[in-house]
């Protein structure tokens, strides 16, 4: 599938969300290159943090996941915003990323992880992997939210075989980062990842491979860029529909009585 980058150019953000295990990472990464979008994963929020003044030991305690990861090239776009910490401003609109006052208090690690996501956001055509990107964001219509999940099973078999480990292992590891990623976002975001609310599209990679992922995404990405310039009042699954011909009373509820 060609990406129409025309058509996406007003779209600022993608957050992936994701099951350890489901594809996701590998998912955005994918993405991020076939749009030509720059990729924010742990490696690049790890990176920035410390020209920031945090320490790695502070990264590995607090933050979500460890992964390792090459791709830098992001922080020479990031680092002219990052020591200004940003705010998402009001919802709406594709421009609705504002500063943010400096705190007079030392900001802790979670306010610079959320600084950092922001600021990249602000500079535009980013892929952001985790950290609560679908919250921070949540008000952006310019920013398209994806939440990718597998059957457990299957995400064990991938943990497996792309870690090198032993299928019993695989299993704890991904039991390990299920409870470490939901306790992150209950603890800083006061919600459950698992939410569909949160997000503009699941996708499940029982079957669907990562590329037909990639394709779906891409889809959505525009068709939510299409709709940027709709009043917020004529959005929604009534939007442009006709009343039902029949009344209410004739729609019946499975196993009820005719009379």
């Amino acid at each position: 599938m060609e990406v129409n980058q025309q058509a996406i150019a007003a779209m600022r953000a993608v957050t992936v969300s994701r099951e350890y295990g489901s594809g996701g990472g590998e998912i955005a990464t994918r993405l991020a290159r076939k749009l030509n979008w720059q990729l924010i994963d742990h490696a690049i929020i790890e990176q920035a943090a410390r020209e920031l003044g945090v320490y790695e030991t502070e990264v590995e305690k607090h933050d979500e996941e460890y992964v390792e990861s090459t791709l830098s090239r992001i922080l020479n776009r990031i680092q002219n915003f990052a020591p200004a910490p940003f705010i998402a401003g009001p919802s709406g609109g594709p421009s609705g990323f504002v500063l943010r006052p400096p705190a007079a208090e030392i900001p802790t690690y979670q306010h610079i992880i959320r600084d950092i996501i922001t600021a990249a956001a602000s500079t535009g055509h980013v892929v952001i992997v985790g950290r609560g990107g679908q919250v921070l964001f949540a008000d952006q219509r310019d920013a398209l939210h994806i939440r990718v999940v597998a059957p457990l099973e299957l995400r064990v078999a991938y943990v497996a075989r792309r870690e090198g480990l032993a299928m019993d292992a695989a299993h704890t590891r991904v039991q390990a980062k299920d409870r470490a990623r939901q306790r992150y976002m209950q603890t800083q975001y006061h919600c459950q990842h698992e939410d569909p609310h949160l997000y503009d599209l699941v996708i499940d990679t029982a079957v669907l491979d990562l590329d037909n992922a990639v394709d779906l995404i891409c889809l959505a990405l525009e068709c939510k860029a299409s709709r940027l310039s709709v009043p917020v009042e004529e959005l929604g699954p009534a939007a442009g529909l006709a009343s039902y011909a029949g009344q209410p009373a004739d729609f019946r509820v499975l196993g009820q009585s005719s009379g």
